[in-house]
């Protein structure tokens, strides 16, 4: 089924159900990381929060209009992948957090997230 509007297709019937659980995945971390991005917004850390809402929201546009898909799930598994480890190294290597005891709701629901985003952009590489 592909939609027009105007120049823009959007194509979604060869996406599986696998692919939405992803864009599900997708979703959820990018509302998470622009909500909390836009509470201290005024801080480096604000705007790369933003920046990476931006980053997921942009690539499940990418995917929905079937742009390059292949790229984007290749490119998605480190974009997510770095993420993780920064949380980590941020909120418990370097910061005075214990893991896991002070993941924390919201942290653990992101987490979650990403890790089946990832899970599910290798199932759909392979």
């Amino acid at each position: 089924m592909s939609t027009n509007t105007g120049g823009l297709s959007v194509d979604t019937e060869p996406l599986g159900g696998l692919a939405y659980v992803g864009i599900i995945a997708a979703v959820i971390s990018a509302v998470i990381h622009l909500r909390l991005g836009v509470g201290f917004i005024q801080s480096p850390l604000g705007i790369s929060f933003i920046l990476a809402g931006l980053g997921f929201l942009g690539a499940v546009g990418l995917v929905l209009v079937n742009y390059r898909r292949r790229t984007v799930y290749a490119v998605g598994i480190p974009f997510t992948a770095v993420q993780i480890g920064i949380w980590y190294y941020v909120n418990f290597a370097a910061g005075g957090k214990a893991f896991p005891a002070d993941i924390g709701t919201i942290g653990a629901i992101d987490k979650v997230a990403q890790l089946v985003l990832i899970v599910v952009l290798i199932a759909l590489l392979r």
